[in-house]
């Protein structure tokens, strides 16, 4: 229980952090802002620190990918899947909005606040994980409904297009409709 909500935080801070990555590029803070008695660190070109910052959130998703390993695991029966869809084009367009709020916040404590709250919601809503840095790491996003008709989430390496070719000897459960499978 422990890991598994240390795990699903880990997976919300990843989802949500690029927010305050676009943030901090668009207010131009650069590591010289935050470390400003490093005569080394002030003289690093704007792109070095804009490219860190993004480098946060891909570590800890590859982080997140590893650590997956531990979460409890379930699998899925050839024939027990029903349907499947792709589902990466369908979230982008909503992850795409935390883009637009974060071009919009103003400063420290309305970024502060925004965030806070979308972290919450992410959170606790149980629903799905969509970080599209998985994207840079190979994996894909599907909706799959069981011929129980459970709808799941399922991030996972593989690509699959036919429900009846669907045999996964071990996803890990990160919620009871969140799964990943891994290599």
């Amino acid at each position: 229980m422990i890991i598994n909500t240390a795990f699903r935080l880990l997976l919300t801070f990843n989802a949500t952090f690029l927010l305050v990555v676009i943030f901090l590029v668009q207010k131009g803070y650069t590591l010289g802002y935050f470390f400003t008695k490093n005569p080394l660190i002030t003289q690093f070109p704007n792109a070095v620190s804009y490219l860190l910052y993004f480098l946060i959130p891909v570590f800890l998703t590859w982080l997140s990918i590893i650590l997956s390993a531990k979460l409890g695991k379930d699998e899925f029966k050839k024939g027990d899947v029903a349907s499947i869809e792709h589902a990466n084009n369908s979230f982008l367009p909503s992850y795409l909005g935390y883009f637009f709020v974060a071009l919009s916040i103003g400063n420290w404590e309305t970024l502060f606040f925004v965030y806070i709250v979308l972290f919450i919601f992410t959170f606790f809503s149980q629903a799905l994980y969509f970080n599209p840095l998985f994207l840079i790491f190979g994996y894909e996003f599907y909706n799959i409904k069981t011929k129980n008709g459970t709808s799941i989430f399922l991030i996972s390496i593989y690509k699959y297009k036919k429900p009846q070719d669907i045999e996964i000897s071990k996803a890990h459960r990160i919620n009871n409709y969140t799964f990943i499978e891994l290599e």
